[in-house]
């Protein structure tokens, strides 16, 4: 009889045969037409070398070095491969302790017994040359190539940023990077990081079962190269920043000098300052937590950008402008200076004044009267009304708001709304006489001293301006961002601004600043002294220089300091002239800024 279930066997020998054809046939395809599976697959038995590259250099307006790159190297450790080592003299090699040596040891043991992991970080170049040479004694230990910031001079702290490792939060926000590597901080190096970081490139190696490496994987056609990051050219003169930073030597405050005809950031201090290397390498940590931890200097903050002053006398040709442009006065318009008008007080000078006299001399009352006929103008249905008009004007400067420069943290200052006098006076309840004190750049309004340099900037221009920025050119084909080349114009007839050139001429020929004219240079600013509620007053000062195809603009702030003619003026007629000659012509006035030191003052004024 036959077998019923013969068929049935040939069926399932013909079931294997087509299994074993097809496991077959998904090996070869594995192994041999996908490469990538293989890869995958010896990724146990291979070792990928990071290899970093090197951020891009940042020089100066003039092509000179600011920050460059120097050979550090991260000590690399493979737990099973340690044995018989001198701990005592690795540690002297390297100037570690014995417990610290222990200490990392567990912590790669813990990471992983024979995957390599970071032993000791940022290793210097001197620290390595002495180790490389020993290295053959200390099995289980590699160095792996980085490069750290290194600053030709120790200045622009606040300017340049610094570099740290990245954290969790960085990681799980940008999956560019990876544990290990370095991100800006702040300054130049945050604002440029994707143009200076570069871009990573990998070494690939055999390893043998004990995490030892063989040699180099297909012969090295899987590596790729790193890529240097873009050299950046800042607007920064370099000489003029150094120069800046000496005459703020023991005196809080800041400086911003722009050139007018760019919008390009000359010097940028902010005082009390720091040394940027400080900020570098297996140091930083502990530098960084002290610099933070000083609450008394606080050199991390930069008052340039963070700190909202009030102007003061220095926001007088502001409003002066406005009550030209809105026509409540003429050029011809004169006031009668009554010392102590609507309890606004004034100092000694001729009376009445014009317009360029009034700037010139600093007339509160003047301005204070052209700031009511602003407000009061008929031509608006309210007071309020007006005042949206004077507050329009404002931010066409850029007050009252973020300039959007390339700095970041920077701040927007303060210029209130209506909204803001309606809910703390009362809607309609509030006068121009409510807000007076805003006429000499008082009361509520606040502003950055870039924001000063800014407009001051905008003055010299006659009526517009490019927003600040502090990177002149980016890599090899010379970009920045096109809104640094938009000019910015100001809704102010230029025949207007004119008058106020004039009044700030004559505030350093004759007037408040003559103690800082310069012989060959005429220079056009206006001096201010800012009421502090929480000290002494604020020494101001602005300027620009020459008065017809001006270089720069300046601001100074100096805190607690007085009178703006007595501080501020001296230390931007200083610059002007360093930055436009290259030389000092009053060496009296410039040793008395340099060897003066208002810390004593200051901490008085805090007690």
């Amino acid at each position: 009889m036959k077998d019923p279930f013969i068929n049935r066997k040939y069926v399932i020998m013909a079931l294997i045969v087509l299994a074993t054809l097809g496991l077959l046939v998904r090996l070869f395809i594995i192994q041999v037409v996908k490469s990538s599976y293989r890869l995958s697959a010896d990724n146990n038995v291979l070792r990928y070398i990071t290899q970093y590259p090197a951020r891009g250099l940042i020089y100066d307006r003039n092509g000179k070095l600011i920050v460059f790159n120097q050979a550090a190297y991260d000590l690399m450790v493979v737990p099973t491969q340690v044995s018989n080592i001198d701990t005592t003299g690795f540690c002297d090699l390297l100037g570690i302790s014995t417990d610290l040596f222990r200490k990392q040891l567990r912590i790669a043991i813990n990471y992983s017994r024979r995957a390599p992991s970071v032993f000791l970080k940022q290793v210097s170049n001197e620290t390595y040359a002495k180790f490389q040479e020993k290295m053959f004694l200390y099995p289980g230990f590699y160095v792996q190539p980085r490069t750290l910031r290194k600053y030709s001079k120790p200045v622009a702290a606040h300017i340049l940023g610094y570099v740290s490792e990245v954290d969790d939060g960085v990681i799980k926000k940008n999956p560019y990077y990876k544990p290990g590597d370095y991100i800006g901080k702040s300054g130049i190096e945050e604002s440029y990081e994707k143009d200076l970081r570069g871009r990573r490139g990998v070494k690939i190696f055999l390893v043998d079962v004990f995490s030892r490496i063989k040699g180099s994987y297909e012969k090295g056609k899987l590596d790729t190269l790193a890529v240097q990051g873009s050299n950046i050219v800042s607007g920064i003169d370099l000489d003029l920043q150094e120069y800046g930073e000496l005459l703020m030597k023991n005196k809080r405050g800041s400086v911003v000098a722009i050139e007018p005809k760019s919008g390009e950031v000359l010097a940028l201090i902010s005082s009390p300052d720091y040394d940027p290397a400080l900020l570098v390498g297996r140091v930083r940590s502990e530098n960084f937590a002290k610099l933070l931890g000083d609450s008394i200097l606080q050199p991390l903050f930069n008052r340039a950008l963070m700190a909202s002053y009030p102007p003061g006398s220095t926001f007088k040709p502001i409003n002066g402008l406005i009550g030209l442009q809105e026509g409540v006065i003429t050029p011809q318009t004169l006031f009668e200076c009554h010392r102590g008008y609507l309890f606004v007080a004034c100092h000694a000078h001729p009376s009445p004044l014009s317009i360029v006299g009034a700037i010139g001399n600093s007339c509160n009352a003047y301005f204070c009267q052209t700031y009511r006929r602003v407000l009061e103008n008929p031509a608006y249905n309210t007071i309020a009304d007006a005042y949206v008009k004077w507050k329009s004007y404002l931010n066409e400067f850029g007050f009252g708001s973020k300039l959007g420069t390339d700095f970041v943290n920077e701040l927007s200052g303060f210029i209130p709304s209506t909204e803001y006098f309606d809910k703390y006076y009362g809607k309609n309840r509030w006068k121009a006489l409510t807000v007076i004190s805003m006429a000499i750049g008082q009361g509520e309004v606040g502003a950055t001293p870039l924001q000063m340099a800014n407009m001051t900037a905008a003055i010299a221009n006659r009526g517009y301006f490019y927003t600040p920025h502090i990177v002149k050119s980016v890599g090899a084909g010379h970009t920045i961002d096109e809104r640094f080349t938009t000019k910015h114009q100001i809704d102010i007839d230029t025949a207007n601004f004119e008058q106020i050139v004039l009044g700030m001429e004559q505030a350093v020929t004759s007037g408040t600043a003559a103690g800082v004219k310069l012989k060959d240079i005429i220079i056009c600013g206006k001096t201010g002294t800012a009421q502090n509620p929480h000290g002494a007053n604020h020494s101001v000062f602005i300027a620009f220089a020459p008065k017809d195809n001006p270089k720069i603009a300046i601001a100074v702030f100096v805190e607690n300091a007085g009178f703006g003619a007595t501080y501020a003026a001296p230390v931007a007629s200083l610059m002007i002239e360093k930055y436009i000659k290259g030389e000092i012509s009053n060496k009296a006035l410039e040793k008395r800024i340099l060897e003066l030191n208002l810390e004593g003052k200051i901490s008085e004024a805090e007690r």
